[in-house]
């Protein structure tokens, strides 16, 4: 029996320094993205501020060779005519020449360094956006080893008999997990963090602009920022739906979706028109089914905006005693369902959310005649 325990807590001790190990591992990965990501943010900066200087170092360098050309026609002339002119006049207009020649020249060499600094930047630029895809996969990995090592599936391995399954069924829940932090974390970098990012930058340059164009500049300037900031405020709102819409515990899912669609059509300024129809008694639902329902419509808007080009959408929510019918129909392009069935992750997560609620789903398109979508969910 002591051999045992001895064993156990030699087992556990095994463990923890495996963990502790992979932990560190994981550490030293995320502070490797996030150094990559400072630099890819500061080059970022410096490629800007490169462009803005060769532009100007072009624009200069155009001025000057017209210069140069002007000198070079006034020496031309005092070399033919030289009698009519003294000598001080003569070495003048070649000094001005060489001058200006010379001026020429040191340009033309920085506007190249400026061009091969450019080039250099933008292939680091390429380089640390691999390495900081590759760190945040492999954190993900980590996180998931780590999960499945330390985490506990004592209830999971109750509900499981086979351990094969057990350990398939942790997996998937941990993968799940990751993929939707990950998923979470690529929005937000590429959505409200990069467009803040942008404003800071663009924020940046008003002053400069100011001095340089004008208040009439400075003020465009200034709209653009806001239509920035305003696009960043949609997409924070957007995620903070996907994660879960606050509206849903509180007013429920008829008005949570209204005020959905109302904002998605004031962000596309009303484009596509998108009409609500809500029929039968309009009571509160399981929380489980509202946040599913509200999931399906959000997927099938999606869809009709982003693939599907539409100008008009119509949904329709049909309360009834036994079960529940949702309707989204778009004059969209349409699409084939028998090549589209098996690629579409969207489609089949939609199909997926459905059998977990025991419901049906339908959908009917070709292409150029748009598409409905057809939910029905049990009640009770």
């Amino acid at each position: 029996m002591s051999r045992k325990v001895i064993n156990s807590k030699q087992l556990d001790m095994i463990i923890e320094q495996m963990v502790k190990t992979v932990e560190v591992s994981k550490d030293e990965i995320f502070e490797i993205g996030e150094s990559s990501r400072k630099e890819f943010e500061n080059l970022g900066k410096e490629l800007n501020a490169v462009k803005l200087e060769v532009a100007q170092l072009i624009h200069k360098q155009d001025k000057l060779e017209g210069q140069v050309r002007h000198a070079r026609n006034r020496l031309s002339e005092v070399s033919r005519q030289f009698k009519n002119y003294t000598e001080d006049q003569i070495r003048q207009a070649y000094d001005h020449a060489h001058e200006l020649q010379l001026e020429l020249h040191t340009i033309s060499q920085k506007e190249a360094q400026l061009r091969n600094r450019r080039n250099e930047i933008e292939r680091r630029l390429l380089n640390l956006e691999e390495t900081i895809t590759k760190a945040d996969r492999l954190v993900s990995q980590v996180s998931v080893i780590l999960n499945y090592v330390t985490g506990d599936l004592q209830q999971v391995g109750q509900m499981i008999a086979d351990a094969s399954e057990k350990r398939d069924f942790g997996f998937k829940i941990m993968e799940a997990q990751e993929e939707e932090r990950r998923r979470l974390s690529r929005e937000i970098h590429d959505g409200p963090a990069q467009m803040l990012a942008n404003v800071m930058m663009r924020s940046d340059l008003i002053d400069r602009t100011f001095r340089e164009r004008g208040p009439g500049e400075a003020l465009s300037e200034i709209r653009s920022l806001k239509v920035m900031v305003r696009s960043a405020l949609y997409e924070v709102r957007r995620i903070i739906y996907d994660l879960r819409p606050m509206a849903l515990d509180d007013l429920g899912l008829v008005p949570t979706l209204k005020k959905y669609i109302s904002t998605i059509e004031d962000y596309h300024n009303g484009y596509p028109q998108i009409e609500f129809m809500n029929l039968g008694v309009e009571h509160r639902i399981s929380s489980n089914l509202e946040v599913a329902v509200f999931r399906l419509v959000q997927e099938s808007l999606t869809n009709a905006i982003k693939h599907a080009d539409a100008s008009s959408i119509y949904v329709k929510l049909e309360v009834k005693p036994t079960h529940i019918i949702v309707i989204v129909k778009d004059d969209g392009v349409g699409f084939d369902t028998t090549e589209k069935k098996e690629k579409s992750f969207g489609l089949i997560g939609m199909r997926e959310r459905v059998e977990l609620i025991s419901g049906e789903m339908d959908i009917q398109s070709s292409s150029g005649k748009g598409t409905t979508v057809f939910i029905k969910i049990p009640l009770g």
